[in-house]
Formats: C-alpha cells, sequence, structure tokens
C-alpha cells in the first residue's frame, strides 16, 4: 500500500506542476530510510502554493483541517483515493516550548520518484515534533 500511496503522489505532483522542492516525512520516510514501523499515511511537506496546485488535481476526496496546538500549516489537508491517505503540510510549523518553529529539510534525498529529507534532519525534525512515536522513530533512525 506505501508504495501504491508513493507513486500516487509522485504522479500528483508531477500533474499539479509542482515547482518548489518537496518531501515525504513522518513514518513513511522513516520506512524509505529502511526502518520498519507503522505507517497509517503518508506526510506530504510542501509549499503553499504547490499545496494549492496538488488540491486542484488530486482525483480523490480532498478534507482541510485547522491547526492544532502543537502543529500548524497553511493549508492541510487530508487527501483520499491513494491506498494511504495523505496528509499535505504546506509551510508546516510546530509549538515547540510555546514558539512556533518552521519546518523546513535542507536535505533533501530521491527514494524512487519521492523525496526525504537526508536521515539525521528526519530524526531532528521527528525529535523537534516530540510525540512519543516520533521519539520512537528517530531512536530508531539512529541505531
Amino acid at each position: 500500500m506505501l508504495d501504491a500511496t508513493l507513486a500516487r503522489v509522485a504522479a500528483a505532483m508531477a500533474q499539479a506542476g509542482a515547482r518548489d522542492h518537496w518531501w515525504i516525512i513522518g513514518s513513511a520516510a522513516v520506512v524509505l530510510h529502511g526502518v520498519d514501523t507503522s505507517v497509517a499515511d503518508v506526510d506530504l511537506l510542501l509549499s503553499p502554493a504547490d499545496a494549492e496546485r496538488l488540491l486542484a488535481v488530486w482525483p480523490g476526496a480532498v478534507a482541510t483541517g485547522t491547526a492544532s496546538e502543537r502543529f500548524r500549516s497553511h493549508p492541510y489537508a487530508r487527501l483520499d483515493g491513494a491506498p494511504l491517505p495523505v496528509e499535505i503540510m504546506a509551510g508546516l510549523e510546530v509549538c515547540v516550548d510555546g514558539m512556533w518553529q518552521a519546518v523546513r529539510p535542507v536535505t533533501r534525498a530521491a527514494r524512487g520518484e519521492v523525496f526525504v529529507p537526508g536521515r539525521a534532519e528526519m530524526v531532528d525534525i521527528l525529535q523537534m515534533f516530540g510525540r512519543e512515536k516520533d521519539l520512537r522513530r528517530a531512536a530508531a533512525l539512529v541505531r
């Protein structure tokens, strides 16, 4: 299911004419770095402009969401129509110690037709997220 979802994301990003760098983050990125973990959805980090382009061409249902106490993006949307749901996070920010911090990877490694932050940077992102599941995945990436 993950491979088919990633292929759908790559095709949709190409069809949307993405102009900015984009990354798969979260559990799917951990798997793409070779670590076994569960994947309930695919998190896609992209620019707000590319998010709008993607939403215009996505072949399935789109549900937009709002910020939480910990995460916000502009926009946030959950996309159906792939084997796994895809969550787009445009301009993602994470609240750490009461301060909003932008999640803007610098590294970008190709994994087939999709991209992930480099391993060390993915560890940093997961640690910034700070949830127990993210900390476990960060530790697994370090091993």
